[in-house]
């Protein structure tokens, strides 16, 4: 990563048992109450799967241990400064987090079904039908 560039990551966690997608309320920043995934800013010269790996333990205090991983957009800002990956990450079952102090509420839901106010970064992957198309594809990997 060039100086003065940052990187950012995040993920839409699926459970393959139920079909269900984890949603973390944020609290305490900016868009404090919307809803959004686990993720954040890289740190030093961290890969976004490095970057997701350790926001994935301190976010939900749980090892990270995807059953599979895709990328599945790519954000640049119009100055170039600024990349945030999107994954989709299954994991095998729902599972309790243990959340650390950036978020204070999590649930999960069907893609349908997901919570309001969505944060404005989030909500903008749901607005390209290109990126739909391949969650519910991938969602389709559930018993």
């Amino acid at each position: 990563m060039e100086l003065g560039h940052l990187t950012g990551c995040g993920a839409l966690v699926h459970a393959r048992s139920t079909g269900r997608y984890l949603w973390l309320q944020r609290v305490n920043s900016s868009y404090s109450g919307t809803w959004g995934i686990v993720g954040g800013k890289a740190e030093h010269n961290e890969s976004p799967i490095q970057a997701l790996s350790r926001e994935y333990c301190e976010e939900l205090g749980t090892p990270f241990n995807p059953v599979k991983i895709v990328p599945i957009e790519q954000y640049t800002a119009a100055d170039r400064r600024f990349v945030y990956h999107t994954f989709y990450m299954m994991v095998e079952h729902e599972f309790v987090p243990t959340l650390n102090d950036e978020h204070s509420g999590y649930c999960w839901t069907t893609l349908d079904a997901r919570p309001t106010p969505l944060h404005p970064g989030v909500w903008r992957i749901f607005e390209y039908d290109v990126v739909m198309q391949k969650l519910l594809f991938l969602g389709k990997d559930h018993v």
